[in-house]
């Protein structure tokens, strides 16, 4: 179909996607004054959903974007996960204090995608964005130092918007994907999952997660706010569904939920899916780049998908700010791959490994669910150590980009490319979305004025742990670019800064 003679538009960047990372992506570029168009193909937004978790480090990168007291006070802060097999409790991991003293938000938070969606449309309004609905990207071919995409509206028309970059962030279907081109390689689970918004109540309908292991595979209660209210997300065998007909309530295998001691009183939506684990061969070609579902899907073990999502989107906002400013070298766009897709790729393997575990049938993968999985989850969260390190992989607060080109140099135990440490009083600087200089146990003032001309602010703090003093350039996403000692910190300072061409807002 061709365009309409006067339907043209422009747009510093494109989004295609209105799911949390699209959301997020569009609301992080209106802060940074960047303009961004923002189409879905859905008519409306969701009105249930699978995501559930928001993790620690979502929340880290909320505050930045000023959404995290409002999610938290909406959400429902889950307070332990319990692990049962054939319907005796084998361990419960209390949550809060092995989160402690490491991040703000030492805690798992239930916050349903539906109602997250929602929070985000209002506060993208409130900042002067709006969602095109229903608004169908079609098809993108390259056009000058940008891209030319052709968007079809809810009356069939079409238009060309011409965008300086894209960001597909539409899904595991992604019309974006497949218009650049990139193989998307991975598989799907032999099991149909179904989840189930309930009213019930019972032993594990008590406000805290619960994971149950049995004969009929696996049962995952999450709890919602509202008390009597849980979140159900099992298996179906293929068998109980025939003529080709949807899968139903009825369907489900009832003994795992009775077993669990769950008694449902209303199920208030019902839905079915495939589980896929995939990642895309390319996240950039060009001036596009994919996010979210769009780049990686994976199984649902400790609620990673939307939260990884969110974090492409942190992670690319801040960069396609500084080149459409001309605050930084274009090739800080290249970072934006390398840096998420080994987060993705090892994201992908580690819950296939678990989710495959917990799911599959068979006598091997019995035992392995039975005996061997509960047995090395005691054994580590029995442990500090343990404990510390299951939170640290859930929360997504030991992601790191050392490896990045944009990464340099060490001090005090803090490498370029890692997580800003929380040291309780150093995160509110991050709000500013720019970049800072971190003078934790050493001088600032020089620091101050050398670099007062490239709009680069300083501030001051206590020394790290161990008492050592360092000097970081901090990303505007609360990553470490540069650690330097004191002494050398001055001209590494101005030598990263030089060959990046990075200048404040």
């Amino acid at each position: 179909m061709s365009p309409r003679a006067d339907s043209s538009s422009s747009t510093d960047v494109l989004v295609a996607g209105a799911g949390p990372t699209g959301l997020v992506l569009a609301l992080a570029l209106a802060k940074l004054g960047v303009r961004a168009r923002v189409v879905d193909k859905a008519a409306t937004t969701g009105t249930t959903s699978r995501a559930l978790a928001v993790q620690a480090r979502t929340l880290e990168l909320y505050d930045q974007l000023g959404l995290a007291d409002e999610v938290v006070a909406r959400g429902l802060r889950v307070p332990g996960v319990n692990f049962w097999l054939d319907g005796e409790r084998q361990v419960r991991v209390e949550l809060g204090p092995i989160g402690e003293g490491k991040t703000p938000y030492p805690y798992a938070l239930i916050f349903p995608q539906d109602e997250h969606e929602a929070l985000l449309v209002e506060r993208l309004r409130a900042a002067g964005g709006t969602v095109e609905r229903p608004v169908e990207l079609v098809h993108l071919e390259p056009s000058g130092d940008g891209v030319l995409a052709h968007l079809r509206g809810a009356d069939g028309a079409v238009e060309e918007c011409r965008a300086s970059y894209v960001a597909g962030c539409d899904g595991a279907r992604s019309r974006v994907r497949e218009s650049i081109r990139t193989g998307f390689p991975g598989g799907t689970y032999e099991h149909l999952f179904y989840v189930a918004d309930i009213e019930a109540r019972g032993r594990v309908v008590d406000g805290e997660l619960h994971v149950m292991l049995d004969r009929a595979g696996f049962l995952g209660v999450f709890p919602l706010a509202g008390g009597s209210r849980a979140r159900l997300v099992g298996t179906i065998e293929d068998a109980a569904v025939r003529g080709g007909r949807e899968a139903r309530w009825e369907d489900v295998d009832l003994g795992a939920v009775e077993r669990a001691g769950i008694q449902v009183a209303r199920v208030n939506w019902f839905s079915t899916y495939r589980v896929h684990h995939r990642v895309a061969d390319h996240f950039q070609r060009g001036p596009v780049f994919l996010l979210g579902d769009a780049a990686h899907i994976h199984s649902p073990v400790g609620g990673q998908g939307m939260n990884t999502g969110i974090g492409d989107a942190m992670n690319l906002a801040w960069k396609l700010a500084a080149v459409l400013g001309g605050r930084a070298k274009a090739d800080v766009l290249g970072t934006y791959e390398p840096e998420r897709i080994a987060f993705a790729r090892r994201l992908v393997r580690t819950t296939d490994r678990v989710f495959q575990s917990v799911s599959s049938g068979g006598v091997v993968a019995g035992v392995v669910r039975k005996r061997v999985l509960p047995r090395v989850f005691a054994a580590i969260s029995r442990t500090e150590q343990g404990r510390r390190f299951l939170f640290r992989t859930v929360s997504q607060t030991a992601i790191q980009y050392r490896t990045s080109a944009w990464s340099e140099g060490h001090a005090a135990g803090v490498h370029g490319g890692d997580r800003l440490p929380w040291l309780t009083d150093n995160y509110a600087a991050l709000r500013s979305l720019d970049w800072q200089i971190h003078a934790y146990g050493a001088r600032s003032a020089e620091l101050a004025d050398r670099f007062a001309s490239r709009r680069i602010p300083v501030h001051s703090f206590a020394a790290l742990a161990g008492g050592d003093a360092a000097v970081l350039l901090v990303r505007p996403d609360g990553y470490v670019a540069a650690a330097f000692p004191p002494a050398g910190a001055l001209a590494g300072l101005a030598r990263y800064l030089d060959t990046h061409a990075i200048v404040g807002r």
